[in-house]
């Protein structure tokens, strides 16, 4: 159930983006970039205010505590990590993997 990905795909919980944080040389968008993956920076949209934030990029997982729910955030700014987010009606990424 609302699953955005095809038959045999699915978002990857907050582990698996862990993992895969993890086997990168940096933390940082670069490093998110020379990964496997090529992950490119990509807009989110603000949950409070609806406007869409740029140089950054998050990524959503299928991972939800409570209210919350996990993404990977990755930023000029604060580099890479996977972040609870307070709202989940920020608009953020989605990446598929394989069941």
């Amino acid at each position: 159930m609302n699953n955005p990905c095809p038959p045999g795909w699915r978002i990857p919980t907050r582990a698996e983006w862990n993992t895969e944080l993890a086997s990168w040389a940096t933390k940082d968008p670069a490093g998110a970039f020379a990964s496997p993956l090529k992950l490119p920076l990509t807009d989110y949209r603000s949950d409070s205010t609806g406007t869409f934030q740029t140089a950054s990029g998050m990524y959503w997982t299928t991972t939800v505590s409570e209210s919350y729910a996990y993404a990977l955030a990755v930023g000029s700014i604060w580099g890479a990590n996977v972040e609870q987010k307070p709202h989940r009606a920020g608009g953020c990424s989605v990446r598929c993997v394989k069941d």
